[in-house]
């Protein structure tokens, strides 16, 4: 499966995206991680893009354009993947459609998660992080074992300094303004679903794949 996952801040991207790659056996590939692996492996465009990090800049479109095109052209990727948080614009999303051309690759889904924006705010306010393997939690509806400590590494939860309610909402703000038009985008290409992003955790994604086995 080729697939992309969206919707808001806090909507669950990353929770869902656990599950899903898990079931097909695909790599879950974040923005960050894209970053990361590509400063790590110094390509060129992994070299560049760190000259702006490092910088505290922002990494312009046409440099992330590239280095997710780098990272789809890697052998794990050949029975699928699952990409979150890119595309974030119509800019991108165009330049995305380009590159899977160029790669002769077809989108199989779009899957947008769709939550309350109340519920988005609780669930950040509440996010908590594993600083060493970054495993996510949250204090309402996804509780470590033992309070204030990872299941799976031990090391001590902690909050992001924007994991607060004035925050999230301008970056909700952000959101609805510069990545909902891709619901349009998807949508007139036939590929986007509307799924629905609140409850337990593993009954969503169990939803979320049940639907996707309906369109393999």
């Amino acid at each position: 499966m080729r697939l992309l996952i969206m919707g808001a801040p806090g909507a669950g991207k990353g929770t869902y995206a656990e599950g899903i790659s898990k079931h097909y056996g695909i790599p879950h590939i974040s923005t960050g991680d894209i970053f990361r692996q590509a400063m790590q492996e110094e390509t060129p465009m992994g070299i560049l893009a760190k000259s702006f990090i490092d910088k505290g800049n922002l990494v312009p479109d046409d440099v992330t354009n590239k280095i997710v095109k780098e990272r789809l052209s890697k052998v794990d990727c050949l029975d699928g993947f699952l990409l979150d948080g890119y595309p974030r614009t119509l800019q991108q999303a165009e330049e995305f459609e380009k590159t899977l051309k160029e790669l002769d690759l077809k989108l199989d889904a779009v899957i947008n998660l769709v939550v309350d924006e109340s519920l988005i705010v609780s669930r950040i306010v509440n996010r908590r992080i594993c600083p060493t393997c970054g495993k996510g939690y949250n204090l309402v509806t996804l509780k470590p074992i033992k309070e204030g400590y990872c299941d799976v590494c031990g090391s001590e939860l902690y909050q992001r300094k924007d994991d607060n309610e004035e925050t999230i909402k301008s970056r909700l703000s952000v959101y609805n303004e510069q990545t909902k038009p891709l619901i349009n985008f998807y949508e007139e290409r036939k590929v986007l679903l509307n799924l629905n992003g609140e409850g337990n955790a593993k009954e969503v994604t169990e939803c979320i794949i049940s639907t996707l086995e309906e369109i393999k």
